[in-house]
């Protein structure tokens, strides 16, 4: 039975899959390297691009134009900028590739030599021209993990390589590929040795064309999981197919880690006669988070990064643009955590969970609340009591509490979330919304009571102008927000960062939007 990816490359006869080459401009990437160029294949990680390359490569060596080698140089990161000992292991691996892949043992034979012979500065360049005056046919070279390599050690491969370009392709390959997480124009490479910052444009100015492998398309989450259903007979509900797609808009390594966690791993596992349902994926997604799986934790550890910071703080805040810059949203694309497409914001809604989770991951465990002190004899979530409890918690400790955040500028609605989730998460959840300029941050808890699934609306907002002007366009905000989710209830909270004495910011009362809905207005 072959079963969902989350994991290494595409294997055919193992892992429902889209065919990777599908997923490229495959007419153009020909193109390409019919015209000799050299050019880039950059995405996120764990989007796919592994798989594509393999296999270009192996359609490339079945129509026998080319003679084409895929090598990873990813663990040359470790070396850091031991240029020698780097060149060591990117020959090593060239050869060994060489000879699995085409089982020419040429590389293997003389890589060593030529190190000792003419240096690490210039020794890949030289292995290449004479592998490439030997080969019977034109020589195709795949780079992946490519930003893998640091400093003066990338700075040596980008450069030898521009250095042979024109010897192509009869002392050269005819084309290479480098791919990566980045586009090669972002690199900004500190050399030691030059005591300078490179940009990687200079250092690889020959790059004919930059290709991004994107996400799936909606049409590709369903025939992937349509591939389940048809070899086991287990179907998705219309319900779970549109969550996973909702959630994850077609980010790959989502898509299959959802599917993986509810149909093979939870209570659903194995169970073909029995539909995966929306509560099935919710719960899947719930249990990635919980894990911290590696995919979501190495997204997470990006938050630390200044320039994630300069994009990231203003989403969650719902603020203006400010403090970062054209390379700043580039970078954070590149890694997938913010859309392609504007208005800014979080690629899709588990990134939107992971980041203020990830955030206020320590507060959460600090805090004495129980749910238990929230939940009335009926079972239900007494919300009043939640936001009343928050109100007091806040004006006694969010000056200590909102300076331990790393993301100050959205401490009061992360501070809000980090209890929210202490209280919720031991039986409900919590979706939110937030985005650049959105003025806003839309919370909705969901909370199961018997057979139902009540939900009420939290809708936080900063004092902006006057206090009446924020609460009239806060009210309107929030009475649509409870029409778009069905929320019985909806509550707007006020969060003044001025001087002002407590006495003056703090209050609880209850107001009418346009529509007649009467919602709680919170100050803070």
């Amino acid at each position: 039975m072959r079963f969902f990816n989350t994991a290494g490359p595409v294997r055919s006869e193992e892992h429902y899959h889209i065919p990777p080459l599908d997923r490229l401009d495959l007419d153009g990437v020909l193109t390409l390297i019919q015209q000799k160029k050299y050019f880039v294949l950059h995405a996120p990680r764990q989007t796919g691009n592994t798989s594509a390359l393999l296999a270009l490569r192996d359609l490339l060596n079945a129509e026998g134009v080319y003679r084409c080698v895929y090598v990873n140089v990813e663990s040359g990161q470790a070396l850091r900028e031991d240029v020698e000992q780097v060149m060591r292991t990117l020959l090593a691996g060239l050869a060994s590739r060489a000879r699995l892949t085409l089982g020419d043992e040429f590389l293997g034979r003389v890589w060593s030599g030529i190190l000792a012979e003419v240096g690490p500065g210039i020794a890949l360049q030289e292995a290449l021209t004479r592998w490439a005056e030997t080969s019977s046919k034109p020589l195709m070279l795949l780079i992946d993990e490519i930003d893998a390599l640091i400093g003066d050690s990338l700075l040596s491969v980008l450069r030898q390589l521009r250095a042979g370009y024109d010897l192509r392709p009869e002392g050269f390959p005819q084309s290479v590929v480098l791919c990566g997480v980045r586009d090669v124009r972002d690199y900004r490479i500190q050399s030691t040795a030059e005591n300078a910052i490179i940009t990687g444009g200079s250092a690889f100015n020959i790059k004919a064309q930059s290709l991004r492998l994107g996400d799936f398309p909606r049409e590709e989450v369903l025939t992937l999981l349509g591939q389940h259903t048809a070899e086991t007979g287990q179907m998705f509900t219309a319900e779970a197919l549109d969550t996973v797609w909702t959630q994850t808009q077609g980010q790959p390594w989502l898509v299959n880690a959802l599917a993986d966690e509810a149909c093979f791993r939870g209570e659903f596992a194995k169970a073909w006669h029995r539909p995966v349902s929306a509560e099935a994926i919710l719960e899947a997604q719930e249990q990635l988070i919980l894990r911290r799986e590696t995919h979501l934790d190495q997204l997470a550890d990006k938050l630390k990064e200044e320039r994630v910071r300069r994009v990231v703080e203003p989403l969650l805040s719902g603020g203006e643009v400010r403090h970062f810059t054209d390379r700043d949203i580039e970078y954070v694309r590149d890694l997938g955590l913010v859309a392609q497409d504007r208005p800014y914001r979080i690629a899709n809604p588990i990134y939107a969970e992971v980041v203020p989770r990830e955030l206020t991951w320590v507060v959460q465990e600090e805090f004495e609340q129980e749910t238990a002190w929230y939940v009335d004899a009926e079972g239900g979530l007494d919300v009043v009591k939640l936001l009343a409890a928050f109100q007091q918690f806040f004006r006694e400790h969010s000056e200590h509490w909102v300076e331990r955040f790393e993301y100050k500028e959205a401490g009061p609605q992360l501070l809000l979330q980090a209890f929210l989730q202490r209280i919720v998460n031991s039986g409900g959840r919590i979706e939110r919304e937030y985005g650049l300029g959105r003025m806003r941050t839309d919370l909705l808890i969901v909370w199961p009571q018997g057979e139902e699934k009540r939900r009420f609306v939290i809708e936080c907002k900063l004092l902006h102008k006057s206090l009446e002007q924020t609460i009239a366009t806060g009210l309107e905000q929030t009475a649509a927000y409870m029409d778009r989710c069905e929320a019985e209830a909806g509550h707007l909270v006020i969060f003044d960062r001025g001087e002002e004495a407590w006495a003056e910011k703090v209050f609880h009362r209850r107001e009418s939007a346009a529509n007649g809905a009467v919602i709680h207005v919170w100050g803070m």
